[in-house]
């Protein structure tokens, strides 16, 4: 399978994925059983969903609250026209950074931060992101709440 051409998802896989997402930590045999089919068909169609690179990882949601990450704010970035690959490395080198998006409109990157408190916060934003070869612009959107809809 190429990487421009996924493989097509039928329902059953959808219902997988569906189930995954909710409860990564699901077992197979739970899967199989709310999709209503047998384990071992639920076992290769997991194991066939992550060799195709649909199913890319399993994780945890954690709270950034009560992980102790009470500043958190959207940081939209605008950079210099050919900058991206090497700028993408060097945001996912900080830990801060949550979420990475190469977007289109008024700017070029959006990105999630979620830091201890608003001193670490400005730290990121102004001692690395400013700072970074390429980053032409930032622009700073607190969050006051966020809801995770998974």
């Amino acid at each position: 399978m190429t990487e421009s051409s996924p493989p097509p998802l039928d329902e059953v896989d959808k219902k997988i994925l569906a189930e995954l997402t909710r409860d990564g930590r699901m077992s197979v045999s739970t899967v199989a059983e709310n999709v209503h089919i047998s384990r071992a068909h639920a076992y290769s169609r997991i194991s066939r969903l992550t060799t195709d690179g649909i199913l890319t990882k399993f994780t945890a949601l954690v709270d950034p609250i009560k992980a102790g990450l009470k500043s958190s704010a959207y940081v939209t970035l605008k950079v210099s026209q050919h900058s991206w690959r090497e700028l993408r490395e060097e945001l996912r080198a900080i830990p801060e950074v949550a979420h990475i998006a190469l977007v289109g409109g008024d700017f070029d990157v959006i990105l999630l931060v979620r830091a201890e408190d608003n001193q670490g916060l400005r730290k990121v934003i102004f001692d690395r992101l400013q700072s970074m070869p390429g980053v032409l612009d930032t622009q700073t959107l607190l969050i006051f709440e966020d809801l995770d809809t998974r």
